[in-house]
């Protein structure tokens, strides 16, 4: 099965090749621009392409209520799917706008299923909740067999792309072929006449995907449990559920209480937890 990449540079880095075509939207500003170029290049998808939003039930309202809109505004249709598991078999279900989950019901799923956390070293949460809760649909629901997976990945995080196809499908980064850097994504989103409600920090949003993920910065992590601390109750919640922690060097819990008690530290624009009063700052 060809790619993009075996493509004839003359074309436009977003027309579509012919094959089947997932489009994946995550919910950030990255993959939403890719979905826009897409849609100006070609027009109207054709039936081979799908655009699919994995939901983990750990996305802010503002991510979701950003998928519905741009749905809504660029007249697109996005399928909504969540990782679930019935009779004690994983499966995935559709849902939308006003019944996806809210309160990490399919990462408890999951969670519960395993008896034991994901972390950096072992990411299932991404596997199972996004990559292969699409593939379920697509080969149950859709019946496809084989097809080209568009991912919103910009040129200047190409070590991100993977060149190796999967047992199904192939990888196509329009993004890359285009050299789409994180500064064309913010200059886009600030001629548009709708956006992402998060903080955009240095082209980068802190604030994304899942709430407490794991892999986020501590200053991160800092200042989500600054602005949003009814939030991290989950994360704490999984890690008693199971007696674990996502990560190996501290639980919610005490991170959650720590940040607490250090009343002078803050947030700044630039995406650093820095300490007020001319404290250091940490990155």
């Amino acid at each position: 099965m060809g790619t993009l990449q075996t493509r004839e540079k003359t074309l436009n880095p977003y027309t579509l090749p012919e094959e089947q075509i997932q489009i994946s939207l995550s919910g950030g500003r990255t993959s939403a621009y890719m979905l826009h170029q897409v849609l100006e290049a070609n027009g109207t998808l054709p039936e081979n392409v799908e655009v699919l939003f994995a939901n983990t039930g750990r996305e802010l309202p503002e991510t979701i209520n950003f998928v519905q809109e741009l749905s809504d505004r660029w007249d697109v249709s996005v399928t909504w799917l969540e990782y679930d598991r019935v009779d004690n078999k994983v499966c995935y279900k559709q849902v939308n706008h006003n019944s996806c989950s809210m309160n990490g019901e399919p990462f408890e799923k999951l969670v519960e299923s395993k008896q034991y956390l994901p972390n950096v070293m072992m990411r299932f949460c991404t596997e199972e909740l996004k990559v292969r809760t699409m593939k379920r649909f697509l080969v149950n629901e859709l019946k496809w067999k084989n097809w080209v997976s568009a991912i919103g990945i910009r040129s200047d995080e190409r070590h991100r792309c993977r060149s190796k196809s999967k047992d199904r499908w192939s990888f196509w980064y329009p993004l890359v072929d285009a050299n789409v850097t994180k500064e064309t994504i913010t200059e886009f989103w600030k001629k548009q006449p709708f956006d992402l409600q998060l903080l955009n920090a240095q082209g980068k949003t802190p604030n994304s995907n899942c709430d407490f993920c794991f892999l986020k910065s501590e200053a991160t992590l800092a200042a989500m449990a600054r602005e949003y601390p009814e939030r991290a109750q989950w994360w704490i919640d999984m890690e008693e559920k199971v007696n674990g922690t996502f990560h190996k060097n501290r639980n919610y819990k005490n991170f959650v209480d720590f940040v607490d008690r250090q009343q002078d530290w803050i947030f700044n624009e630039e995406a650093f937890l820095c300490q007020a009063d001319d404290g250091d700052c940490t990155g």
